[in-house]
């Protein structure tokens, strides 16, 4: 479950965010005003998080289009689900 706070506790609480960011590996959603506003989040987990990304963005421009339909002729379409993004994602950010 995500830890949503008001960006005050960023202020008055800044010693018990960097304690849940650490110890739950998550990011703390900050608000203003009732609003979402910024993320926190611990340093590791946001180098992993870009490491994802790089590896993603290397896998995907590895594979053929996956927008366009087959063309006649073809009888295949090859199809990601988005699941196994989110997997690999969530594998890394618990390492």
């Amino acid at each position: 479950m995500p830890q949503i706070r008001p960006i005050s506790d960023l202020r008055n609480n800044f010693t018990e965010i960097s304690r849940i960011v650490h110890e739950s590996y998550e990011p703390v959603y900050l608000t203003k005003n009732g609003y979402g506003d910024m993320v926190v989040m611990s340093v590791e987990l946001f180098e992993k998080l870009g490491i994802a990304a790089l590896l993603i963005d290397k896998e995907t421009k590895r594979e053929p289009a996956l927008s366009k339909e087959p063309e006649e002729g073809n009888s295949f379409h090859i199809q990601k689900p988005l699941s196994r993004w989110q997997k690999t994602l969530s594998d890394l950010a618990k390492r």
